[in-house]
């Protein structure tokens, strides 16, 4: 499962980037680190991109870069 496939308000923990260089590093920085929990917070109007918490800030993302990023669903 990625990212990309939470909806609003549902939570995820980081398993994995399957991003490369550059766009990987960037991930790394904003807090997208393995273990790390995700909350979506809203969809942009034309549903992207899309608010997510991570490690207490508002980060955003598009979708095909959300898809990048595996993660665990919280029940």
């Amino acid at each position: 499962m990625t990212l990309d496939d939470l909806k609003t308000n549902q939570k995820g923990k980081v398993l994995k980037i399957n991003a490369q260089g550059p766009f990987k590093k960037r991930l790394l920085e904003m807090g997208f680190v393995t273990g790390a929990e995700v909350k979506v917070i809203k969809y942009a109007p034309l549903k992207d991109p899309v608010e997510y918490m991570v490690k207490g800030y508002h980060v955003s993302l598009r979708h095909e870069e959300a898809e990048q990023i595996d993660i665990t669903p919280f029940k």
